[in-house]
């Protein structure tokens, strides 16, 4: 388990930093912790601070009129950060963000934030890349909402994951269980399981207990049957 100087290091903008904006960030970032199911942070509440993942999964999403949860983008995995738009719009957020799993989470106070926007050309590039990326993200999850097949939709869940623009910290083989998958796919877990084995199956994936390893990664983005 990494620590939160660990997580931070790891971070891509960070080494774009001056040193006097290092230990600012140091000085302010603060960690908490959050069970699974636990929200941690509610839609409406003020964006005041830009959010890490240190150790754990979580999910984005809202509920509509009907009363179903709709996800946004899928898991959001550890390494990655993200809540930027709604920090620089100053805007309530539009979402929730959900723990799927017992989960570490890092916050950089809106000060902090937006010292260095004003003060970083390597971290308002860091910032245009990721809009960048997630755009694209949001692009390919209004695609993937509308394939049908059980299969289609766990494997663009699962390969969603490997940007490593947005979530540097992923490896080919996964910690997630079916139950979360599900939950990120919007699928039965049971939905999943057979979603897995078609996947296995064409040896794009290697399913254990517990456990998926990514044997064809493109393979998995392509997925469409």
């Amino acid at each position: 388990m990494q620590t939160l100087e660990q997580f931070l290091v790891k971070s891509p903008w960070l080494e774009g930093l001056s040193v006097a904006q290092q230990q600012r960030v140091r000085e302010t970032l603060y960690e908490q912790r959050y069970k699974a199911g636990e929200i941690i942070r509610r839609k409406g509440s003020p964006a005041e601070e830009w959010v890490g993942i240190v150790d754990g999964l979580a999910k984005i999403s809202c509920e509509s009129r009907s009363g179903k949860q709709i996800s946004f983008i899928t898991g959001i995995p550890s390494g990655s950060w993200f809540g930027e738009g709604a920090l620089l719009k100053r805007e309530p957020r539009r979402y929730d963000i959900v723990a799927l799993r017992p989960s570490r989470i890092a916050f950089m106070p809106a000060d902090t934030f937006f010292a260095l926007l004003e003060e970083s050309i390597s971290f308002n590039h860091f910032l245009l890349t990721h809009f960048n990326e997630r755009l694209g993200q949001f692009i390919g999850y209004m695609e993937y909402d509308r394939l049908l097949s059980p299969e289609a939709r766990v494997a663009r869940s699962l390969a969603s994951m490997f940007n490593y623009e947005l979530y540097p910290g992923m490896h080919y083989k996964l910690e997630i269980s079916q139950e979360e998958l599900g939950n990120l796919s919007g699928i039965s877990r049971q939905r999943v399981n057979q979603a897995l084995h078609v996947l296995q199956s064409k040896k794009i994936l290697d399913v254990k207990y517990g456990a998926i390893t990514v044997l064809d990664i493109e393979a998995l983005k392509s997925y469409e049957a």
